[in-house]
């Protein structure tokens, strides 16, 4: 996700969007706050009907890695350079929209109760369109 892509359309995998629900519903009454990552549409085995190179976010980096170095030096090694231009908030007690307390990102997914739905905006709080895939990311795995 970068700066290009604000203004059109969102994608995320159902499987994170059911993910980021479940971790809101049971933080709360605290608030969730994620980086979010995606992956090209070519790379995933089911055909998406979309261009190759559009973004789908698929996964989630949880704030606890790198939280220590994090603390003291203000430096995020829970999130490969690079990634993470997107992120994921949940507002407990609303509103349903981006606030100035918010942490922000190219593209913001926001949820409030009753958990069921996500919405998205990009930086400057305008709501996006985000659509629902069902296709799983490829699997990934660490070289030996």
């Amino acid at each position: 996700m970068s700066d290009d892509d604000e203004g059109g359309p969102v994608y995320a995998t159902r499987g994170l969007r059911d993910l980021l629900l479940e971790r809101a519903a049971d933080a709360e009454p605290s608030q969730v706050n994620v980086v979010l990552d995606a992956t090209p549409v070519a790379d995933f085995e089911t055909d998406l009907e979309l261009d190759p190179a559009t973004p789908v976010l698929s996964h989630v980096y949880f704030p606890a890695a790198g939280r220590a170095v994090s603390d003291v030096f203000g430096v995020d090694l829970g999130t490969p350079a690079g990634n993470g231009r997107a992120r994921f908030l949940s507002h407990p007690q609303g509103p349903a929209g981006l606030t100035r307390r918010d942490d922000l990102a190219g593209v913001v997914l926001l949820a409030v109760p009753p958990w069921e739905e996500v919405l998205a905006f990009d930086r400057r709080g305008r709501e996006l369109s985000l659509t629902v895939v069902d296709a799983e990311p490829p699997v990934e795995s660490l070289p030996e």
